[in-house]
């Protein structure tokens, strides 16, 4: 290590543990997440290493951030190139990374021409200009005053982002949010056609946007219904709304295609009006975007009307266009069908009884629990070596890097044939 990173980090790594780290944690950052499980500092692939020394294999990516893993060569090396010759400037100019990221988007997305690409930070500012452009979408007698969104949808903790999360405890803290969000139920397309329905329309206004996941990440990797996405763009062309797909957790190849409504299983050949993206996109540097398809809906924000300081900057943009580069280059969306193939399959067929199934797409998975034990089963695997996520009190999200291989896809299927949770059921008392 440096003598720079050891006087900004307070010494060297190798001279604090775990245990060091995660106590100067508490008394340095604000409590919004809870104490850390780990002290990561370093990685290399699909691996990680604490800071004392024990390596993991990486099933969660930075929550599907790291789709290269970590330490790649290729992207290392764009990003350092970049920061030596430009490492900023303002939206009053343009760089050649910024424009060349937007059309590779573009054209990885299918886009009509006339489609734009606005650039963020992250994926919560993505859906906040989706939902901005939502507002503009109101006709023009003014009466398109609804977005609708997915109960069970997440969608970001921004204010605008937040209010189309569906989630309670999450809202809550922070109301009043912003209006006119009604969240419909999951799946269901008789409430959805209810929702744009004449009867609807004409009490509570008409319907500017639909937001929906794909899959929903946060709700456990719930696929939507065959079928679903295309009825919702039959309703929403008709009303004149725009189909906003938040594709953040979905996007860049994590199941198997650039976008996941790009596979017929999923989307039925839609063209949405709006795809957010963020997550992968950067290979874990933060970048994020909002794709308009479309001339109107990329008209819909206009000069002034909204911006971003750091979004599209020439790092950010080079990171994208290297992940999105070796993504296409190693054949990763084959991998990704392979390799999340093979994980859920092998999962599925080693008989824990612990195990109910595994649902999802790609290497973006829910192993679905028998009892509501996801975080025993979690705090166990982190224990054998890897990382996964507790998502839902019965289900642990599995989300690796793109570059996963079969044989350690076989490793974590060998973790959950033999993982045991003790049952503390306390049984109920016979009836006398």
């Amino acid at each position: 290590m440096s003598d720079t990173l050891q006087s900004v980090s307070g010494g060297a790594l190798a001279d604090a543990s775990n245990a060091a780290w995660t106590d100067r944690y508490t008394h340095a950052v604000m409590d919004t997440f809870g104490p850390p499980q780990r002290v990561l500092v370093r990685g290399e692939g699909a691996y990680v290493w604490d800071a004392d020394g024990r390596r993991y294999l990486d099933l969660l990516a930075g929550i599907a951030v790291n789709a290269l893993g970590h330490a790649h060569p290729t992207l290392t090396a764009a990003i350092s190139a970049q920061l030596g010759t430009l490492c900023h400037v303002s939206n009053f100019f343009a760089t050649p990374t910024q424009i060349g990221l937007a059309e590779r988007l573009l054209h990885l997305a299918g886009a009509p021409e006339g489609s734009r690409v606005f650039f963020t930070n992250s994926g919560t500012e993505a859906v906040e200009a989706a939902f901005k452009m939502a507002r503009r979408n109101r006709g023009e007698d003014g009466s398109r005053t609804r977005v609708l969104a997915l109960e069970g949808g997440f969608h970001g903790r921004s204010m605008g982002a937040l209010a189309l999360t569906a989630k309670a405890a999450y809202r809550e803290p922070f109301e009043p949010l912003p209006g006119g969000v009604e969240h419909v139920p999951f799946g269901d397309t008789a409430a959805l056609e209810e929702a744009f329905s004449p009867a609807a329309v004409a009490e509570r206004g008409g319907v500017a946007a639909f937001v929906l996941e794909p899959l929903q990440g946060e709700a456990g990797v719930r696929p939507l219904p065959p079928g679903y996405l295309a009825h919702a763009r039959r309703l929403t062309a008709d009303a004149g709304a725009l189909l906003v797909l938040d594709e953040v957790q979905t996007g860049v190849g994590r199941t198997g295609s650039w976008f996941a409504f790009q596979q017929p299983e999923i989307g039925g050949g839609v063209l949405p009006d709006v795809v957010t993206v963020a997550k992968g996109l950067g290979g874990g540097f933060p970048v994020g975007a909002t794709i308009a398809f479309g001339e109107r809906a990329a008209t819909l924000l206009g000069r002034g009307q909204h911006g971003t300081t750091f979004g599209g900057n020439p790092v950010a943009a080079a990171a994208g266009l290297a992940t999105l580069g070796v993504i296409e280059r190693d054949a990763l969306l084959e991998n990704v069908r392979h390799v999340g193939a093979v994980l859920s399959s092998e999962i599925e067929a080693a008989g824990n009884p612990l195990v109910a199934g595994v649902r999802g797409r790609g290497l973006l998975l829910a192993v679905q629990l028998t009892r509501p034990v996801a975080a025993d089963v979690a705090a166990a695997a982190l224990e054998a070596g890897f990382v996964v996520n507790a998502v839902a009190p019965d289900a642990i999200r599995l989300a690796p890097p793109l570059i996963l291989t079969a044989d350690q896809a076989r490793d974590v299927a060998r973790f959950f044939a033999a993982v045991t949770v003790p049952d503390t059921t306390v049984p109920a008392e016979r009836e006398s």
